[in-house]
């Protein structure tokens, strides 16, 4: 397995945005969508602001692999869910901490999206 460099994951966590691309089902890449990214760790995580109702997400999670941009690093990523709690609640805290100069308008429904969390894992 593929790990992220210490420069990737500074990079990654230091962009406001990623752009996430899923495959579709035909293999094709959606078409970029920027979303906002935390990092816990030596691991990268996403979530869907839509929560469910996220295309990029439907796709992202029947696919299980797409291509991101951010901070100047591109790479083709593996999708995993992640559903433990104490997990969650440290990319909770991530999302808050990093992007909470926007209000709880935008960063109260990512925390509510804890269902859409993905992992990313670089290929």
């Amino acid at each position: 397995m593929t790990t992220w460099t210490s420069d990737e994951l500074n990079r990654i966590a230091g962009a406001d945005e990623l752009e996430i691309a899923p495959l579709r089902r035909d293999g094709t890449l959606r078409g970029p969508v920027p979303i906002w990214v935390v990092r816990d760790g030596d691991d990268v995580y996403v979530r869907s602001f839509r929560g469910t109702d996220g295309a990029w997400w439907r796709s992202a999670r029947t696919s299980r692999e797409g291509h991101i941009r951010s901070g100047g690093v591109d790479k083709d990523v593996t999708f995993e869910e992640v559903a433990d709690a104490e997990s969650n609640d440290r990319i909770d805290t991530a999302y808050r901490t990093k992007y909470g100069r926007f209000g709880g308008a935008y960063v109260d429904p990512m925390v509510a999206a804890r269902s859409t969390t993905l992992r990313l894992v670089p290929q």
